[in-house]
This record gives structure tokens, C-alpha cells and sequence, in this order.
């Protein structure tokens, strides 16, 4: 009787430790499956397109070290930690949802400014420097440009939430007050409207104006979208440089491995394309030329400010005449050429703005741009600014009038007249110097420079702004 009690007890305990091996191997299994299935998936879904609500997929490891303070700089961090009973941690380690961070970032979507009221929230003397925004300000006027920009800043937060160090800054995040598309009911002059911040624009080159390079920010590019024709054969002082960084890509390019090559190749078209368009053009200098820049997505439509359309700035009780002279990225507004960020606040420069707050107000308007280009005409610009915002109510101050400061081109050294020497007598022949020859050097071909592609019309070199 011992005996089959011994014997069933073995059975017992050997069908328990059974039942537990295959739950385990069972649990494994099923793991594995789940993982496998997810990867799966990743790898075979197409990339979503921007949804209204965030989508939860797989985070890459993050790893490295990571300055938390510096990282969110300029948004608000609050950090918790959750716990919850689970199994055992040898399998927990396994599974990639036990041990993770649930990131969500929270962001308010400000609403626009509608009247004159709100308006001076910001701007306190813009109701008496522009007396005819009064009428022109409605709350039906607020442009869809609003909300296609706060649009695209959203989106790139969500398309860049797992790369922190790409995320919009606060002061980014809420750099526009309002934009208003104006009309006057009267003359029905068409204005865009927008309040922002104000960065600063030191892009732009002219040799045939300023021979020397001035460029000293990082960003800086000898480049703006508002471009002419060159009107004479002086460099521009920036081209040694292109070509050097080309000449540098090109030695690359003989030992790299095959990615690398491909990518030096797009570089190496990018730098021929900005060394013809330089050859061929002049641009405006932001730190002498008065010139705001707008978003691309602001260029849209017939209601958009487009390159070339003449504007003003008010900061203060300061009305700046202006043009739009270059285009930046759909997701930032606010942003003057060196020339009128001094004129704000002396201390500018291209690493330092003139004003963090939301208390500049630019005003394009729409359709005035010149159907030529050329270089900058101060006393043209400002008549022309003048007489625009005559058609929008006036001006109660007169506006700011610019000085030309390009400095004058230097003077070319005289080429001295060569002293007549002694007469070489015929009977003696002159040693031939072997460091010439009397065979003509031949004639380079001319250059051929294709399109650069710029979102500009190209302009005639003929005219002015």
C-alpha cells in the first residue's frame, strides 16, 4: 500500500513539473510570436501619414548620455515614475512594454489676435501710428495662414517627438501673434498682417557692390531670393570659398565608399549650381539692405506676400519701409535683415536678435512687387512705401528714411607709365627669357551656366527696387 502511495505521489509531482515546463515554454513562445509579429509589421506598414492624435509605435533605444535641462530647453518637464506587479524578471527583461517611457508631449495651439484692440495687447502705438487698421481689422480677417502654420508646427512635433533634439523650442513654438489679410474698403489695397518676434537675416552677397565678404554667422549663405542680374565683372567675394568646399567633395569623392560617394555626388551638383548662380547673380546684403524675410507657406495664393512686395515694420512708434526680400521655412515667422534688426536695437547682430517679444508688426503688400529687379534704390523704396500706406488710412509719424552705408568701391591703382629704356643695339642679341613664351596662351570657352532653381522669378538686370 506504501508502495502505490509512493508511486502516485511521483506521478503527481512529475505531472506538475510537466505542466510547468510546457506553461513556461508555452509563455516563451508566445512572446517570441509577439515580437516577431510587431517587427513584422514595422517593417512591412508604409510610413503614416500626420493624424490628428499621436500614434503609438516602437521607440529606438535611447542610450548615450542625455542633458535633460538642456535638452527641453524652454519646455516645462514633469516626470513620474509608475510601477505594477508583473511576472518573473526573467521574463520581464524580455518583453520590451515592461520597462519603457510613455512619452506625450502637451501643447496649446494659441488663438489669433482679431482686432485693433488685441492687436495692441503687444504693439500699444499701433492703433495711432496706423489709424486705418481700425476698419481693416475684423475678426473675419484672420488669414488661413494662421492656422496652416501653427498646422505644420504640430506636425513636425509629432513627426519629431523621438528625436528631442529636433523639437521646436518654446520661443519657436510661439513665435506668431496673428496674421490678418487687410483690405481697405475704400481704395482696396490688399495687406497681409502678421505679429511676431524678430530674428536676424545677415544672408545675402554683391560683389559688384561690396567686393569684401562680411559673413560671420554659422548660417550664414550668400544667397537671398530676391536676386538680379550682374552688372559687372567684379567676383562675388564668396566664391573662393564654394569653390574650395567643391574642390575639397571632389578629392572625397576619388576614395569614399559607394554610400558615401552618393552622397557627395548631390553635394557636388548643389555647389555647381550655387557657384553658376553666383557667377551670374548679385543679391541683397542683409547687413546694408532693408528686407524682411516670410515663410514659404506665406507665399501661396494671391492673398500671400510674395519676393519683392513692398512692406513696413513697426516696432514701437517706428514705422520701417522695407521689402520682402528672402523666404524661409513654413514652420518659423519673424525675421528682419541685419540693416533694419540695428535700427531696432543697436546691440543686433546674427547671434543676437532685437527682440524676443511678439511686438513686431509686419505689413506686405500684396502685389507690389517690381516686374524687374535690381539693386537697391532707397529714395525709390521709400516714395513707394509712402504712397502704400497712404492707401491703407496713412501714417500718423513720418516713416524711417535709410542712408546708403555701402562703403565706396575702392580706387583702382593707376597703372604706372613705363620709363622708356636704352636702345638695344642691332648687332646684339638679347638673351630669350625662358620664363616666356611667344606662343599665345589659347582662349578658354566661355562658361555655360544652367537655371539655378530659386522660388523667384528670374528678374531682368535692369531695374531697381
Amino acid at each position: 500500500m506504501r508502495k502505490l502511495w509512493l508511486g502516485t505521489l511521483r506521478r503527481i509531482v512529475l505531472l506538475i513539473f510537466f505542466a510547468l515546463f510546457a506553461a513556461v515554454t508555452l509563455r516563451w513562445i508566445s512572446l517570441e510570436r509577439w515580437r516577431w509579429t510587431i517587427t513584422r509589421a514595422e517593417e512591412s506598414s508604409p510610413t503614416p501619414t500626420a493624424a490628428p492624435s499621436a500614434t503609438a509605435s516602437r521607440s529606438p533605444v535611447l542610450s548615450g548620455k542625455f542633458d535633460v535641462v538642456r535638452l527641453f530647453n524652454g519646455i516645462t518637464l514633469r516626470s513620474e515614475v509608475e510601477t505594477a506587479a508583473g511576472a518573473a524578471a526573467s521574463e520581464e527583461r524580455v518583453d520590451p512594454m515592461s520597462y519603457m517611457i510613455d512619452l506625450k508631449l502637451h501643447a496649446r495651439v494659441p488663438t489669433p489676435n482679431r482686432t485693433v484692440d488685441e492687436l495692441g495687447k503687444v504693439s500699444p502705438d499701433l492703433a495711432n501710428l496706423l489709424p486705418g487698421l481700425a476698419i481693416m481689422a475684423k475678426p473675419e480677417a484672420v488669414s488661413p495662414f494662421f492656422a496652416q502654420l501653427y498646422e505644420t508646427k504640430v506636425r513636425e512635433l509629432r513627426e519629431n517627438l523621438n528625436r528631442l533634439d529636433l523639437l521646436l523650442s518654446r520661443h519657436n513654438f510661439y513665435d506668431c501673434q496673428t496674421v490678418l489679410a487687410l483690405k481697405h474698403p475704400e481704395t482696396k489695397r490688399r495687406a497681409l498682417l502678421f505679429q511676431a518676434d524678430m530674428d536676424v537675416d545677415a544672408d545675402g552677397s554683391d560683389g559688384d557692390r561690396v567686393p569684401a565678404g562680411n559673413g560671420v554667422s554659422p548660417t550664414f549663405k550668400p544667397f537671398t531670393s530676391f536676386r538680379w542680374g550682374k552688372k559687372s565683372n567684379r567676383p562675388n567675394p564668396y566664391l573662393p570659398g564654394i569653390e574650395e568646399r567643391l574642390h575639397r567633395v571632389e578629392l572625397e569623392q576619388k576614395t569614399a565608399t559607394p554610400e558615401r560617394k552618393r552622397e557627395l555626388k548631390n553635394a557636388v551638383t548643389e555647389l555647381r549650381d550655387e557657384i553658376n548662380a553666383i557667377k551670374k547673380y548679385s543679391y541683397l546684403i542683409g547687413t546694408y539692405d532693408p528686407f524682411i524675410v516670410v515663410p514659404a507657406s506665406f507665399t501661396k495664393g494671391g492673398d500671400g506676400a510674395h519676393v519683392g512686395d513692398y512692406s513696413l515694420v513697426v516696432v514701437g512708434n517706428r514705422i520701417y519701409p522695407a521689402i520682402v526680400g528672402d523666404v524661409g521655412p513654413n514652420d518659423r515667422v519673424g525675421e528682419a535683415s541685419l540693416r533694419i534688426a540695428k535700427e531696432v536695437n543697436v546691440l543686433s547682430n546674427p547671434n543676437n536678435r532685437p527682440l524676443s517679444e511678439l511686438k513686431a508688426t509686419y505689413i506686405v503688400f500684396n502685389g507690389t512687387a517690381d516686374s524687374t529687379w535690381g539693386p537697391p534704390d532707397l529714395e525709390k523704396l521709400q516714395a513707394r512705401c509712402e504712397a502704400l500706406v497712404k492707401e491703407i488710412g496713412g501714417a500718423s509719424v513720418p516713416l524711417h528714411h535709410w542712408v546708403n552705408t555701402v562703403p565706396p568701391l575702392p580706387t583702382p591703382t593707376p597703372t604706372p607709365t613705363p620709363t622708356p629704356g636704352p636702345t638695344i643695339s642691332p648687332s646684339v642679341s638679347p638673351t630669350p627669357n625662358p620664363f616666356f613664351s611667344e606662343t599665345p596662351s589659347p582662349t578658354l570657352p566661355p562658361l555655360i551656366h544652367p537655371t539655378f532653381a530659386f522660388p523667384t522669378p528670374t528678374p531682368s538686370p535692369t531695374a531697381m527696387f
